[in-house]
């Protein structure tokens, strides 16, 4: 069995013991709220991690893109979420044919997007199920009032080939409260006029743990969960324990007594930081932070001792999804054992 060691760097390692063990920590926590579990593939981009989402319990999955969705359709998931606007004729084919092979729902905020929709699928005997996007205080799409999204409901339910599923929205970090407020006023709305509203769909990982069972949220669509990362430790998620994803970095030069370099970068470590003050941490050494990345640089400020030129490191990433995305694998690991190395498949996928 191959080793840490005999890898080359920068890689990503993957905890398997502690991506399991947070699959099983949200799962359980939902069934204990009353939540269905519908991750977002986004964070780890795999069919394998897929599969144990649903086999520990989860309805089904999330993705953000229709090539995301293929390939998890091609390794046999058969329930996908795509909570994004689909536009354009070449997508909305695709769309049609992964309904075929799926069970798939959407998302709409706009007359456009749902036009569209309701042009490419007509058969009333297998409609597609359309939900509503709103805007709860994230500033990002979705219908800014309840009447929107009743105007919206109705096209959808007027629409042959479409079926109204229900309200979905991403909310701002920590005002899932508020949220709740938006969307009990807009199921009431739509209560009011005879529309049902059975699934109201939610995101985000840190607020996840702050739901309860006297939310109207019935659906939770958590991603960073399974490997988590510097941000989620940040909000009070979990701690460096739990945290499964790693980048194996190796140390290329040390010039001064408190800087070193490593050579995991902006194409390895990701610049986006989510408002944290620096890029990474690494393990075992108290104090080192990755400070500033060059595309191929990742330059670590000490704040005591020191490290040794060729000696190998792992950094604890602020933002563990958008690092997934910038390799083509990854390597399940158990201690220093590399036990498998998968191919990030769901990575670069268009539409």
């Amino acid at each position: 069995m191959a080793s840490i060691a005999d890898l080359d760097t920068p890689a990503i390692l993957i905890d398997a013991a502690r991506a399991e063990a947070n699959i099983k920590k949200a799962q359980a926590h939902a069934d204990a709220h009353g939540l269905k579990l519908r991750p977002h593939i986004k964070t780890h981009k795999l069919p394998y991690w897929a599969k144990k989402q649903v086999a520990a319990g989860a309805v089904g999955i999330t993705c953000q893109k229709i090539g995301e969705a293929e390939v998890m359709a091609d390794a046999g998931l058969t329930d996908i979420f795509l909570p994004y606007n689909i536009l354009g004729r070449a997508k909305l084919e695709r769309l049609k044919a992964l309904h075929g092979r799926v069970t798939l729902s959407v998302t709409a905020d706009s007359r456009d997007t749902l036009e569209g929709l309701a042009a490419t699928f007509t058969d009333a005997g297998h409609p597609l199920q359309v939900l509503v996007e709103c805007d709860t205080g994230m500033g990002r799409c979705g219908v800014q009032s309840a009447d929107e999204a009743l105007t919206l409901a109705k096209m959808i339910e007027q629409a042959k080939g479409l079926a109204f599923g229900g309200l979905m929205t991403y909310p701002a970090a920590g005002r899932a409260a508020e949220a709740d407020a938006w969307l009990t006023t807009a199921r009431g709305t739509l209560a009011a006029a005879g529309l049902e509203c059975e699934r109201i769909s939610s995101g985000g990982t840190p607020d996840m743990w702050r739901s309860g069972e006297d939310s109207v949220v019935t659906e939770y669509r958590p991603g960073t969960y399974i490997y988590l990362d510097r941000y989620q430790v940040a909000k009070g998620v979990g701690t460096l324990d739990d945290c499964a994803l790693t980048v194996l970095a190796t140390v290329v030069s040390h010039p001064t007594a408190t800087r070193a370099i490593v050579d995991s970068g902006s194409k390895a470590l990701s610049s986006d930081t989510l408002g944290l003050p620096d890029f990474g941490e690494l393990l075992g050494v108290p104090g080192a932070r990755v400070t500033g990345l060059s595309e191929e640089h990742g330059t670590v400020t000490l704040s005591g001792g020191a490290l040794r030129i060729g000696e190998r490191v792992r950094v604890v990433p602020d933002h563990c999804c958008v690092v997934t995305n910038l390799f083509d694998q990854v390597h399940l690991i158990d201690g220093d054992k590399v036990l498998e190395t998968l191919p990030v498949a769901a990575r670069g996928r268009m539409g």
